[in-house]
């Protein structure tokens, strides 16, 4: 039985903006703290390349963002591709063992 979670109405600011949301009561923390670093990024971008418009600033902080949920799945892939090879080494060892055994 697939019971959808009830929706809850949150105000979420981005970028100076206040954004009404609905979303899974489970996923306001994430939402907020994803929100709190977007707009850590802005205030850094700012700090740095004075200047700027919003617009620039959400361009930069949405290639920051994307560039690293790329790495971040490369070292998952990378984790996957290690462990796959400790798991084989291991085997190797254990049937080294038994023939020697």
């Amino acid at each position: 039985l697939n019971t959808m979670s009830e929706l809850i109405p949150v105000n979420i600011v981005v970028a100076d903006r206040t954004y009404r949301l609905k979303i899974e009561a489970e996923d306001e923390e994430m939402v907020r703290k994803t929100a709190q670093t977007i707009n850590e990024k802005i205030l850094e971008f700012r700090t740095s390349f004075a200047g700027k418009d919003m617009q620039d600033y959400l361009a930069m902080v949405l290639l920051w963002f994307t560039t690293e949920q790329k790495e971040h799945s490369q070292l998952a892939l990378l984790a996957d591709e290690t462990a796959k090879q400790v798991k084989e080494m291991v085997q190797s060892i254990d049937n080294a063992l038994k023939e020697n055994g």
